[in-house]
């Protein structure tokens, strides 16, 4: 039985650990898109690379993250993390050093593999080696000092682009690579599952990554309307529906459909791709919205929008509290609502746009709209299936929020007609904005929709989520299978 107590010298030293691997993680999805205008200009790369810059990364870690975990519990969570977080640091060296965009998008989808090893591993390491009585307070803290990192990571990101250049951004995760792995491996008990299964569905994970990729080169190469672009969606299509059925029949597959017998899990799923989707399309286009088209340094445009994780790591905790008392079926409703509202107002940045009386309050409103929804969110997702696949539709529900937010990225450039130029153009920027956040409220109209009609209060002796502090704007939080029990 794990023991390890949280005041310990150990149990701090695992707290640092987990903390800086996940970091790493964190700050590189929410820093890059801060430094895609420098990444482009210095590249000569289009605005499709742009988009593959951010897309390659999530396309690898959205299709193995579930395998990423069940290796951890297999071969040792330590040994997987550890792997997770040198790889990952190798991948960033690549792509810091990346002479084209060609080598950069590779480098990302290398980033991804190492992040879908690290990103689960750093909270099956907590839940492993805590003691029951500190194991709860371990995660909070874990996801808390995760979320100010991902606060931290635009402002950093914006300074290090106009300061020492965008490959930076990058080259910051090999030092805390080779701080984290040291730390690791001298401090954190090695664990694993003696139940693991000796099979891993690795022909389910390349299909879902294979889907996930050609899906998307569809998507933003259909411009093009080439023959490549055609046979690419076939084969998409092809990827997913034999996924679908490898999953359906395999022995032990890493997303066991059965888990979507439950209505309730299946719904909550079907919001999170609604306002996941509108959030990862939202933070793609308004950190080039803010530089190109207003005209901001790449420090004023991520200090900008910095309010949205200050929100969420002031007051995610209380929604979640408020959320056990009514029922999350009211914030889920409201939530979706507040942030289309946020998107609508960021309709007024333009050139000339005021902070304080155009931009902030479009990101008050959408904060608090993130706020109210997320916290309950997990909670409806942890609520619709058994204790023991707490971990397993998290991590469903976390790869389902980054798939959505890869697709919106891909997606709303062909919807608002953008050119492949089109971010060297502040005027052509602009014109596909204000429709793009159209867009995104509509999703998310439809996201409340489908909470009010479908989402039910769980049974009051349903666990509750460990993750009680969250400052991710592009993902929810992930649990495990240990969770805090009701409240008698």
């Amino acid at each position: 039985m794990p023991d390890v107590r949280l005041a310990s010298p150990q149990g701090k030293w695992i707290l640092l650990t987990t903390v800086l691997g996940s970091s790493m993680a964190l700050l590189d999805s929410t820093v890059v898109n801060v430094a895609l205008p420098h990444i482009g200009r210095d590249l000569g790369a289009d605005l499709a690379a742009l988009q593959w810059t951010v897309n390659a990364y999530m396309v690898t870690l959205a299709g193995l993250i579930l395998l990423g975990g069940a290796l951890g519990d297999r071969f040792g969570r330590r040994r997987i993390f550890v792997l997770g977080v040198l790889w990952f640091a190798a991948a960033s060296l690549l792509c810091g050093l990346a002479p084209n965009a060609g080598v950069l998008i590779a480098a990302r989808a290398l980033q991804g593999v190492g992040g879908a090893l690290l990103t689960p591993g750093s909270l099956a390491l907590i839940q492993a080696s805590f003691h029951a009585d500190d194991r709860g307070r371990a995660v909070g803290l874990w996801s808390g000092f995760g979320g100010v990192g991902a606060a931290v990571g635009p402002f950093l990101g914006g300074w290090l682009v106009d300061g020492a250049g965008w490959r930076w951004v990058f080259l910051l995760n090999v030092p805390l690579a080779l701080l984290c792995a040291p730390v690791a491996l001298r401090h954190v008990p090695e664990s694993s599952d003696q139940r693991a299964h000796t099979r891993f569905d690795v022909l389910g994970a390349t299909l879902c990554a294979a889907a996930l990729a050609l899906l998307t080169y569809a998507l933003i190469e259909a411009r093009t309307a080439s023959w490549a672009v055609a046979l690419s969606a076939v084969a998409g299509a092809a990827a997913a529906v034999a996924f679908v059925a490898v999953e359906r029949r395999g022995k032990d597959p890493m997303m066991p459909l059965d888990v979507f017998s439950s209505r309730q899990f299946t719904a909550v799923n079907i919001v999170t791709l609604c306002v996941y989707a509108a959030f990862g399309g939202f933070f793609f286009l308004a950190a080039l919205q803010l530089q190109v088209v207003v005209g901001w340094s790449a420090l004023a445009a991520g200090t900008a929008l910095l309010p949205t994780t200050v929100l969420m790591l002031l007051l995610s905790a209380r929604s979640g509290e408020l959320a056990e008392r009514l029922g999350p079926r009211l914030q889920l409703t409201a939530g979706p609502l507040l942030c289309a509202a946020g998107m609508v107002l960021m309709l007024r940045v333009g050139p000339d746009t005021s902070y304080l009386a155009d931009v902030l309050p479009a990101l008050l409103v959408l904060g608090l709209g993130m706020v109210t929804l997320v916290a309950p969110l997990t909670a409806s997702v942890l609520a619709a299936v058994d204790t023991a696949r707490a971990g397993l539709a998290s991590g469903i529900n976390n790869a389902a929020a980054r798939a959505a937010g890869l697709v919106a990225v891909a997606a709303l450039p062909l919807l608002t007609g953008m050119g492949e130029d089109a971010y060297r153009s502040a005027a052509a920027f602009d014109d596909a904005f204000g429709p793009a956040m159209l867009i995104c409220a509509g999703v998310l109209v439809a996201g409340s929709v489908i909470a009010f009609t479908t989402v039910r209060r769980p049974a009051p002796d349903c666990p509750r989520p460990d993750c009680r502090t969250h400052g991710s704007v592009l993902t929810p939080p992930l649990e495990g299978d240990h969770l805090t029990p009701p409240t008698p």
